[in-house]
């Protein structure tokens, strides 16, 4: 059973001046905001970037979770920020690197198999597999 998700992007002006607007299928993202400044400084709004972002700590913690709960663990929270960097690689703008900061709470789990467990849903979570940069992992059990 294939999924398939839908997502549209509108742009209106050049590059530096233009604006663009992001949508989503679920209409999570309805017309959000988005352009150079918010993608290359600190403008007001979202860019593709912190997207892939938040993409990949929701995909790594589900996969995590699910992996968990295979090897009969409960997790009681499971936290995940995600750092994407964005360097210029030849002139080009590229993701070169994403790290994965994991923090989680799962009653009698070893601190050998949580880590285990991640390093599993790291490689393994479709995003990772997708994304061509380097992707570390810090797993934090409490």
């Amino acid at each position: 059973m294939a999924i398939k998700r839908t997502a549209s992007a509108v742009w209106n002006g050049d590059l530096k001046t233009g604006k663009g607007a992001l949508t989503t299928q679920s209409g999570t993202l309805k017309e959000t905001a988005y352009s150079f400044k918010t993608r290359f400084e600190d403008g007001i709004g979202t860019n593709p970037e912190e997207l892939i972002a938040a993409a990949h700590a929701g995909c790594f913690i589900m996969a995590f979770s699910a992996a968990l709960g295979k090897s009969g663990f409960t997790p009681t929270k499971l936290q995940t920020e995600a750092a994407l960097t964005l360097d210029f690689v030849n002139g080009n703008p590229t993701i070169t690197t994403i790290d994965l900061v994991l923090t989680g709470s799962v009653p009698n789990i070893t601190p050998e198999k949580f880590d285990e467990i991640a390093k599993d849903a790291k490689a393994n979570c479709p995003v990772s597999r997708v994304l061509n940069a380097k992707i570390s992992l810090t797993a934090k059990l409490q």
